[in-house]
């Protein structure tokens, strides 16, 4: 056996473990749960029923709604967002402002706080009695409690409001570390030039941070779309089905309803095909070659 022989052979020795896991674990499952989609029944009692479950897709209600809520979620919040995470970052890169790390670690801290607990949280400072209530009423914002679990328009507020506080900090670090990145000549040219701070930002900071925006945009419209753990928590897809996800249909066919993992699969299968389709208008949309 020749050196470079060798040398491969030592090399895929070193990986061949962690292959077979990822093969195991990653792309075993997600064939069998193809396969699956293409199955019908309930329980473990699956029989082979073709696209049936992709046609009853588009006459599903329910898949219908959450795929709505989901929609709103995605549009409305991500934007939101990305654009306060990167007001922040822009803010904090500041070299005369004082505290900096304390302002920082305070809007990124919610990005490491348990999804449950956090959750739970929020149920009880927007419940009828809770804080967020309490304050409004003694301001005399509001005449009556907003019904902000209960209201079908203002539950997916309040969804929105925690979905929001959580992550916009997560993404606020990218943005802040690729500002860091960029030397400061440009923007002192940019100054004696005579260009505005908001040109600055719009004509420097924003084409430069661009394929940040992009990697953000796009982990944040995935994980938008596998929204769970805060609808759960918080209204528990309620009231009726105003703010269920398509993540909790998932969930709710494989365990609260009869179960049907078929369908569940095809459900699932759906959410990979959204998540592909904004991806790739995403890369279109920023001009990306690669896309």
């Amino acid at each position: 056996m020749n050196i470079r022989a060798k040398t491969n052979a030592i090399g895929w020795a070193f990986i061949a473990l962690a292959v077979i896991l990822i093969c195991v674990f990653y792309f075993y499952p997600m064939i069998q749960a193809f396969l699956m989609s293409f199955q019908s029944g309930t329980g473990r009692n699956l029989t082979y029923v073709g696209g049936d479950n992709y046609v009853r897709l588009f006459k599903d209600p329910t898949f219908i709604t959450t795929l709505k809520n989901t929609f709103i979620y995605l549009i409305v919040q991500v934007p939101i967002m990305i654009l306060l995470a990167l007001f922040f970052s822009v803010l904090l890169n500041d070299n005369n402002l004082k505290l900096k790390g304390f302002f920082r670690t305070a809007i990124f801290l919610p990005a490491v706080t348990s999804l449950v607990a956090y959750s739970v949280i929020f149920k009880y400072l927007f419940g009828a009695d809770g804080l967020i209530n309490t304050m409004l009423l003694k301001l005399h914002l509001v005449g009556l409690p907003i019904e902000w679990i209960t209201d079908p328009f203002w539950a997916k507020i309040t969804i929105i409001i925690a979905i929001t506080w959580r992550w916009t900090g997560y993404n606020m670090i990218f943005y802040l570390s690729a500002l860091q990145n960029i030397d400061a000549s440009i923007y002192e040219a940019a100054r004696i030039d005579g260009a505005s701070s908001f040109r600055q930002f719009s004509q420097i900071t924003i084409p430069l941070l661009k394929p940040i925006i992009l990697f953000t945009s796009i982990t944040s419209t995935i994980g938008t779309l596998q929204l769970f753990d805060e609808v759960m928590n918080i209204t528990k897809g309620g009231p009726g089905n105003a703010t269920m996800t398509l993540s909790q249909y998932i969930y709710n066919l494989s365990f609260k309803y009869t179960p049907d993992f078929g369908y569940a699969a095809t459900v699932s299968y759906a959410v990979v095909i959204l998540i592909v389709i904004f991806s790739l208008l995403q890369f279109k949309l920023a001009g990306d070659k690669n896309g």
